[in-house]
C-alpha cells in the first residue's frame, strides 16, 4: 500500500494545480504564504463571490440535471437592450465573472441584464455523471438556459475556456440563433482544440495520461479518502493556484483565495469526468456559425492552461474579423487578474453589438 500513498501524499500537493492544468513545480511554504497575505491588498474590502442577483431559478437540463442560474437587471432600473450570458470554465463557478457582473449592470449605453449559470458538476448546479460529462452536453445546457432566462432580443455570450468551448458546442448545434439573435461573441482563454497539447496542460489534460485515470479509479473506490488527502494539501495547492494560474506574482491573496476555494470546491470525480472530453474537443468547424457575429478573442500571455499562442491565435486565424487582444502577463483567469481590461473590452463588444460603436478588427 506503501507507493499508493505516496501517490496520494503528492496528489493532494499538485491537484490545484493539475485542475488548472499545470502539475510541476513547488510551492513556498506556509510562512510565506502568510507574509504574502500581509501585504496591502486592494481587494481587501471587496466582497468577492458574494454578489447577490436580482433572481435566482433552477432549469433543467434535457438529461434532469438541474442548472442553478441567476440574472442581474440593469442597475438604474431601466430596461435592458441586450442580454450578456457569462460561461465559466473548469473546475470555476459563475464567482470568476465577479468583477464583470459587479461593472456591467452600470452600463446605461447600451443597457444590458447579465444570466449566470453554473455548469453542470460546478458550484450549486446539480451533479452529472460521466456519461454527460461532455462539451456537446454543455453546449445544450447552455441552449437550455438561454430557453429559459434570455427568451427574447439579443444576445452576448462570453466564455472563458471549458466555457468557450460550451459556446462553440452551442455554436455547432444551433447556427440558426448565431445567425437570428446572438450578436456577439467573447472567446476568454480558451481553444478552438488540440488543449492539452502545448503548455503545462500536457501532463494533464490529456485523456491517454495515467495519473488522472488512475485518481478516476481511486475516486471510485475511495471517494472520501481521496477528498480528504487532497484537502491535507490545501496550503500546497494555495501557492501552485497563485504561481501557476496567475501571471502577476503580486497577484491580490483575495483574488488566489477566491480561485482556490472554486477549485477546491470542484472534486477529483468530476476534475476526472471532464478530461477526456477537453482533450479530445475540436471545433474549428463550429467556428463558421460565429461569422455572422461580433467577436473578441482575449488571452493572456502568461496563460499556462491555453497558451495564447497557439489557441487564441488559432481563433483569430479561423475568425479573420474578430478582434484580438493579447494580455500582457496575464494568465488564465484573465478576467479575475485584469479584470479592468477585461471588462473595457467586452463593455466595447457590447457597444459594437448593440450598433454603439465601431467595429474594430484585430
Amino acid at each position: 500500500m506503501k507507493p499508493v500513498w505516496q501517490a496520494l501524499a503528492w496528489t493532494s500537493g499538485v491537484l490545484g494545480a493539475a485542475i488548472t492544468g499545470a502539475a510541476v513545480g513547488a510551492a513556498a511554504h506556509s510562512s510565506r504564504v502568510a507574509a504574502q497575505r500581509k501585504v496591502e491588498d486592494p481587494y481587501a474590502d471587496e466582497p468577492l463571490g458574494r454578489l447577490r442577483p436580482d433572481r435566482q431559478s433552477t432549469v433543467a437540463a434535457d438529461d434532469g440535471v438541474p442548472l442553478s442560474v441567476q440574472e442581474i437587471e440593469p442597475a438604474d432600473g431601466g430596461e435592458a437592450e441586450l442580454t450578456v450570458a457569462l460561461v465559466h470554465g473548469f473546475a470555476l463557478d459563475s464567482r470568476c465573472w465577479h468583477f464583470q457582473r459587479r461593472d456591467l449592470p452600470e452600463l446605461t449605453g447600451p443597457r444590458v441584464r447579465l444570466v449566470l449559470f453554473d455548469q453542470r458538476s460546478h458550484g450549486q448546479s446539480g451533479h452529472s455523471g460521466k456519461k454527460n460529462s461532455t462539451i456537446d452536453q454543455l453546449g445544450r445546457d447552455l441552449d437550455a438556459v438561454l430557453r429559459s432566462a434570455a427568451r427574447r432580443g439579443p444576445i452576448v455570450l462570453v466564455g472563458h475556456s471549458m466555457g468557450g468551448m460550451s459556446i462553440m458546442a452551442l455554436a455547432e448545434q444551433r447556427p440558426e440563433l448565431f445567425r437570428d439573435r446572438v450578436r456577439a461573441v467573447a472567446l476568454i482563454g480558451t481553444a478552438a482544440g488540440g488543449v492539452g497539447a502545448s503548455g503545462l496542460a500536457r501532463p494533464w489534460l490529456h485523456h491517454a495520461n495515467p495519473v488522472p485515470r488512475g485518481l478516476a479509479l481511486l475516486a471510485d473506490f475511495q471517494p472520501g479518502l481521496v477528498e480528504r488527502t487532497r484537502r491535507l494539501g490545501d496550503k500546497l495547492a494555495w501557492s501552485l493556484v497563485r504561481n501557476l494560474s496567475f501571471g502577476d506574482r503580486d497577484v491580490s491573496a483575495k483574488i488566489v483565495d477566491l480561485m482556490a476555494e472554486m477549485i477546491g470546491a470542484t472534486t477529483v470525480e468530476v476534475v476526472t469526468d471532464f478530461l477526456e472530453t477537453i482533450s479530445l474537443h475540436d471545433r474549428r468547424t463550429a467556428l463558421a456559425a460565429l461569422r455572422t457575429c461580433e467577436v473578441l478573442v482575449l488571452s493572456g500571455d502568461a496563460d499556462r492552461v491555453t497558451p495564447f499562442s497557439p489557441h487564441a491565435e488559432v481563433l483569430a486565424a479561423e475568425l479573420p474579423d474578430a478582434k484580438l487582444v493579447r494580455v500582457e502577463g496575464a494568465g488564465h483567469p484573465v478576467m479575475l487578474e485584469r479584470p479592468e481590461l477585461v471588462t473595457e473590452e467586452l463593455i466595447e463588444l457590447i457597444r459594437r453589438a448593440a450598433g454603439d460603436g465601431e467595429g474594430t478588427g484585430s
